[in-house]
């Protein structure tokens, strides 16, 4: 198993600092939910650790080493990365676009062997849309493209998953589908979410990042308690127990809303 550690991470995009002496561990095996407002440096975060920006302080690093020391096909052989904007040529099929992540594994004119056909097979099915190797991945669904990005995550058999709003623009099903997904995968995984009752529902932990500042993080139902969300989002929420599922769940409602039960913010 993987482990990703930011250790005094600082970012700055030109003149500007937009991350600022972040450091988070996510140990082997765990789903660590990045959230924020927009603007609070989630993004900027994870682009250090898959080797877009630099930090110019601090040290983004995969089990001890930092992520700019290795090679790039290192990197990319250890971690995975689902970004929020993917755009893929419409003649691709599904097949090819989950083999694209075999190409850390092998050399330039490599040929695709059976091992990597077992593998973007396994792949699918790990994502339920092996059905649907064949097709163009440009007529699938949002959720169904989602599910063959993650497939293609997996093809690259790294221990780390690192994915930046993966149930953005997705419709409920879909995102319950994708975040299902991500929970029963057990790889270390960190990922940024906008859904707070997402990360209190699915996340091992949850790190909270206001200003580019790391500024709580821990056990979800811990964490996001209605004081912290007032404090760093500015919605009044309330924390109690999904009547389906039985997980815990967060409701959040503007902070001008009345009237506001006992146990809100």
């Amino acid at each position: 198993m993987t482990r990703l550690e930011f250790r005094d991470v600082g970012i700055d995009l030109g003149p500007a600092r937009i991350v600022s002496g972040v450091s988070l561990r996510v140990e082997p095996g765990e789903v660590v939910g990045l959230v924020g407002p927009n603007g609070s440096g989630k993004s900027t975060l994870l682009r250090s650790a898959y080797r877009v920006l630099r930090p110019v302080t601090g040290v983004a690093l995969i089990d001890g080493e930092s992520v700019w020391a290795l090679s790039a096909r290192e990197a990319a052989r250890r971690r995975a990365i689902v970004t929020q904007h993917t755009v893929l040529d419409a003649v691709f099929s599904v097949h090819e676009v989950v083999a694209m992540g075999r190409t850390p594994r092998k050399g330039l004119l490599d040929r695709e062997t059976e091992h990597d056909h077992e593998v973007v097979g396994k792949a699918l099915d790990a994502v339920h849309m092996k059905w649907a190797a064949d097709r163009s991945f440009a007529t699938l669904s949002g959720g169904e493209q989602q599910r063959v990005l993650i497939a293609r995550a997996l093809a690259q058999e790294a221990g780390l998953l690192i994915l930046d709003e993966p149930t953005n623009h997705l419709d409920v099903r879909a995102q319950f589908e994708v975040l299902d997904l991500l929970r029963h995968l057990g790889l270390t995984t960190l990922t940024a979410l906008h859904d707070l009752d997402h990360a209190v529902s699915y996340c091992d932990r949850v790190a909270v990042m206001a200003g580019g500042e790391l500024v709580a993080a821990g056990v979800p139902a811990e964490v996001l308690t209605p004081a912290l969300v007032h404090d760093v989002f500015g919605v009044r929420a309330v924390l109690d127990t999904h009547p389906i599922t039985g997980r815990p769940r967060i409701a959040v409602a503007s902070a001008g809303s009345w009237p506001a039960p006992d146990n809100a913010v």
